[in-house]
């Protein structure tokens, strides 16, 4: 029944062919895309590093090339991959303009760990006979760091992992000293999956840039969210990814820059789509809602950073004042206001996590690791011990969070961390050291 009501949403969605505006402030007065007679019954959504819904306008530019205008883009002979092929560039177009780039600078991808794969293992073997030397961070997305790991292990390479202080930043100094006449490439992430840390990427590019190294970043939790300019910041490459900003999930895109010119060796071999880049049939409605979800990102870009930095501050002042020793990790200034990850000092986060479940939608760290039991490895590297990794949450809030979600999750998460914490043997011997001045034991957990 549920399916058939989402199904009719969306079918009143396209039938009524919301107006740029009207779409975004429907949405957003709504709080979600269902219709608001469902949405009593949904839990609050506040997972926005996870995924982010379809805007509207969005899935409006996608549905015709499902249908009529169903041609494979790389058709040459006929109208209807003529027609693919220029709804394709048009998106390309699109997303050119929403970081500053040349369209001939993007390829298409699956999204932003194929882009991440493709920019360090195309960079290492196309550049191996020269260079033999990465540098990366420990915070960096599992995808980057299993891709830099397979080229220690299998090509020979040279990775520097490079720390990260309390805050999460990068130390500009170490990470110049790490530099080397054989390092070809220097990755890390713009605004960290995890934690919502904002690298200073223009300071890194200068340093790359007077090194004649190439610099990639993982964009993927940045790009439509803050303003960005690879030609300022002296980007080389950058991964994005379609649904992490309001678009369909299943695309991508890596930018490669051509002034200075970066070379890559092809990771996937086949048609040569791309221009020899990427082989593979292009997703026309894929690519379609990609590129609508960046113009739409241009659109709206001020007015989504006035209503997720309105909407952090009122869960933040509301948290804080209702509940003791809860913790921001990271940079409490440097950092993107959609994404708030908070430990509670004598809450296990699993039970958090379950107890949450039926009424919001949050998460304990990235939606690509969350089936491991281990502590966040990006907590980790911060410095945040064992037992207090354990009691994490992140909390997204995006374009069409509202404030009656934040309230609502606010509610819950204050009744269930008392709860949780009135019941927690750990809470009792935070309570205790704190009253008599020491320190809590440590807790080993299994």
């Amino acid at each position: 029944m549920m399916r058939g009501r989402i199904a009719a949403r969306a079918a009143n969605l396209v039938s009524r062919q919301y107006p740029c505006c009207a779409a975004s402030a429907r949405a957003r007065r709504f709080g979600s895309l269902l219709h608001p007679d469902e949405e009593r019954d949904a839990p609050s959504y506040l997972d926005m590093q996870a995924t982010t819904p379809c805007d509207p306008r969005v899935l409006d530019a996608m549905l015709p090339f499902f249908h009529s205008q169903f041609g494979n883009p790389h058709s040459r002979s006929h109208s209807y991959g003529w027609q693919a092929e220029d709804a394709g560039e048009k998106a390309r177009e699109q997303i050119a303009a929403l970081i500053g780039a040349d369209p001939k600078e993007i390829f298409f991808t699956s999204g932003a760990t194929e882009s991440n794969n493709m920019a360090i293992k195309g960079i290492a073997d196309f550049y191996q006979g020269s260079k033999k030397h990465i540098i990366t961070t420990q915070t960096e997305h599992k995808c980057v760091l299993a891709s830099c790991r397979r080229l220690e292990v299998e090509k020979g390479w040279s990775v520097t992992y490079l720390r990260v202080g309390k805050d999460g930043l990068v130390d500009l100094k170490e990470l110049e000293d790490a530099i080397r006449e054989d390092t070809a490439l220097v990755s890390v992430m713009h605004i960290n999956n995890e934690i919502g840390v904002l690298q200073p990427l223009e300071e890194i590019g200068k340093i790359c840039a007077a090194k004649g190294v190439f610099l990639h970043t993982d964009g993927a939790q940045s790009v439509g969210k803050i303003p960005i300019d690879v030609k300022k910041m002296n980007v080389s490459l950058m991964s994005i990814s379609g649904h992490k900003m309001y678009g369909p999930k299943g695309i991508g895109a890596l930018y490669v820059s051509r002034k200075p010119r970066v070379r890559l060796r092809a990771v996937i071999d086949g048609g040569g789509q791309e221009r020899g880049m990427r082989s593979g049939t292009l997703p026309t409605p894929l690519v379609v809602g990609f590129g609508k979800a960046a113009e739409v990102c241009m659109q709206e870009m001020d007015n989504d950073q006035r209503h997720i930095e309105g909407l952090y501050k009122h869960m933040s002042e509301q948290i804080h004042s209702q509940l003791p020793m809860v913790i921001l990790n990271g940079s409490e200034t440097q950092r993107y206001a959609g994404n708030a990850n908070l430990s509670f000092s004598g809450v296990e986060g699993e039970s958090l996590l379950m107890s949450l479940s039926k009424s919001t939608a949050v998460s304990s760290g990235s939606a690509c690791t969350s089936a491991s039991l281990e502590p966040s490895y990006v907590l980790r590297a911060i410095g945040v011990g064992e037992e207090l990794a354990h009691t994490s949450l992140r909390f997204g809030i995006g374009r069409f969070t509202t404030e009656a979600e934040v309230d609502k999750t606010v509610q819950d998460l204050v009744r269930e961390v008392r709860r949780l914490r009135d019941m927690s043997p750990l809470w009792e011997m935070e309570m205790e050291a704190l009253e008599s001045g020491g320190h809590k034991k440590a807790v080993t957990w299994s």
